[in-house]
């Protein structure tokens, strides 16, 4: 008889089920072949069930308390998964998660914090997002407040600071105010502390290239160089993503009817050019649902994964009968062979429950999971790498 030897993806789904086989514990291989072929057909079973269950609540990060207010929102309350996407996002702005979602988080080079928001529903494909929204606390809210209020997909707003820090200016704003929603300054004593430390160190790091004088040693303001010398094989090392620096919250919600929607919340990269929007509130980047296949998010270094749509990309590798996991890899290997370093995580989940995650440029990669068989829990995945 062949020894069934069940792949490492399969090894790691069978850990939290159940404990490993001790070591002697069997006197002959024959009874080793013989177990081992049942004990795999009974975990393959209790694992589809576990993994199989709706309505399903998952979000990036270990943002249990999002989660739970998602759970609560589609599964006790009935509401709505676009309600729910909005309220677990919600949280997570008002807790000011990692410092990276909400206001008083990731000032840009003035000093300001702006937040990009979206919210989609993969019933209607509708959308509804924010970018660079200003002195508005609520920014997923207000991003379902042009899915739901506009025919629009998304609003855009900056200007420079001016001297009253609540005033308007932005067309963002101006509609969220419309809305009913607060105008208030995002700034907190802790981001205006952070931005003064990076004035005080020489502007350090940036997001600038090829301008003068040399933005690696000084402030701006600056001016491009000659076209002779552009450097276009700069590296992004300096620029620190992942927990503590950089946490998009991202989160899918499918409710029992396999309706689904996904969405996004952040401030953006930390001492970002003013204007700067990134992968957040971009369609495809941030997230994307079809409720004929599923949903992904994604979280990381955005300037460099929106060039690639990895959201997008793992939902239509969904669409091509690949597992949740499998799909969020294959998204995240188109952007290795040109940025080798960068950082990023994608959480991904199809329409019957079923649902993974993939990462590269860190350890492993933390995600909250919510489910009626599971409980709220934060599972870990080891991130895939390329040699």
């Amino acid at each position: 008889m062949t020894e069934y030897q069940p792949t490492a993806q399969f090894q790691a789904q069978l850990v939290p089920y159940g404990p490993a086989q001790k070591s002697g514990e069997f006197d002959n291989m024959d009874q080793v072949s013989s177990t081992k072929i049942i004990f795999v057909f009974i975990i393959t079973f209790q694992t589809q069930v576990i993994f199989a269950s709706l309505p399903l609540v998952i979000n990036t990060w270990n943002f249990r308390s999002s989660t739970i207010k998602a759970w609560e929102t589609v599964f006790t309350n009935k509401q709505s998964a676009v309600d729910a996407v909005v309220e677990g996002c919600s949280v997570c702005e008002r807790e000011q998660c990692d410092t990276t979602v909400g206001y008083g988080g990731s000032p840009d080079e003035n000093g300001e914090t702006t937040l990009d928001a979206m919210i989609m529903d993969g019933a209607t494909m509708n959308i509804g997002a924010v970018a660079a929204l200003r002195n508005v606390k609520d920014a997923i809210a207000v991003a379902r407040n042009v899915l739901q209020n506009t025919k629009h997909t998304m609003l855009v707003g900056y200007q420079p600071i001016m001297l009253d820090p609540c005033a308007v200016g932005s067309q963002a704003t101006e509609f969220a105010i419309q809305m009913g929603y607060t105008n208030e300054s995002l700034r907190t004593n802790y981001s205006q502390g952070i931005w003064q430390t990076w004035k005080d160190n020489s502007c350090q790091p940036n997001f600038w290239v090829n301008v003068q004088p040399n933005s690696s040693t000084t402030c701006g303001p600056y001016e491009p160089i000659s076209n002779n010398d552009v450097n276009n094989f700069w590296t992004r090392k300096e620029h620190k993503f992942g927990s503590g620096h950089h946490d998009t919250i991202g989160m899918i919600v499918i409710d029992s009817n396999k309706n689904v929607a996904a969405g996004t919340s952040t401030n953006g990269a930390r001492h970002k050019i003013p204007g700067r929007v990134g992968d957040s509130p971009i369609p495809g980047s941030g997230a994307y649902c079809d409720n004929t296949v599923g949903a992904a998010s994604a979280t990381g270094d955005g300037d460099v994964m929106m060039r690639f749509l990895p959201a997008l990309l793992a939902v239509e590798f969904l669409r091509a009968n690949m597992t949740p996991s499998n799909a969020g890899e294959a998204a995240l290997r188109r952007i290795v062979p040109h940025y080798p370093d960068f950082v990023g995580a994608v959480i991904v989940a199809n329409i019957t429950g079923d649902y993974g995650a993939a990462c590269h440029g860190m350890l492993e990669f933390p995600f909250s999971v919510y489910t009626e068989l599971t409980g709220n829990r934060v599972e870990r995945v080891k991130c895939f790498s390329v040699n």
